[in-house]
């Protein structure tokens, strides 16, 4: 009788631990996932559909122009540039800029990327351009700070590894050893 009292608080306390560890691991998992979709949903996720805009607009007018970069922008081709720029390009810039001024702290890495800074850069550059056309001078063609070519590369890079993190949080362990079993690729 006395052995069976004390396997049943052995076992009550086992209990209790295993119910307290799983709490705690589900609110590590919830806390994670809430991380994630805030990144994606306020930061990665605006930043990648107004980057992949940006650059469907800026190939499809290269198309148009029959050219395979924009430099040089020629004489005929300034009014097209300005009007891409000033209805589509810039636009899309300053949605990227809000985003990365105002949601700065839901950057992945503990200190700002170079290229966030520098594409916040080049577009400060470009709003010096639009305030001189706006005036008359047609001077300058482009921001005189270049466009960060790493900014596309980080932004989808991003945006994927939260995805995929995203995707792991949400399926636990056993939804992923059901699709390795069950659908593998190439079968």
């Amino acid at each position: 009788m006395q052995n069976a009292a004390g396997l049943t608080v052995i076992l009550a306390l086992f209990g209790y631990l295993a119910t307290f560890m799983s709490a705690q691991v589900l609110a590590l998992r919830k806390d994670k996932l809430e991380l994630v979709n805030r990144r994606l949903n306020e930061f990665y996720g605006p930043l990648y559909v107004a980057s992949q805009a940006g650059n469907i607009a800026y190939r499809s007018l290269l198309k148009k122009q029959g050219k395979t970069q924009s430099l040089p922008i020629l004489d005929e081709e300034m009014k097209e540039w300005m009007l891409w720029m000033t209805t589509i390009f810039m636009p899309l810039n300053d949605i990227r800029e809000r985003i990365i001024i105002k949601k700065a702290a839901l950057i992945i890495e503990e200190e700002m990327p170079q290229c966030l800074l520098d594409f916040v850069t080049h577009v400060s550059g470009y709003k010096a351009v639009l305030a001189k056309w706006a005036e008359g001078d047609y001077s300058e063609r482009r921001s005189t700070i270049g466009w960060p070519p790493e900014f596309d590369l980080y932004v989808e890079r991003s945006y994927a590894a939260l995805k995929a993190e995203q995707t792991r949080l949400l399926h636990g362990a056993l939804w992923r050893l059901y699709q390795r079993l069950f659908h593998r690729k190439g079968r």
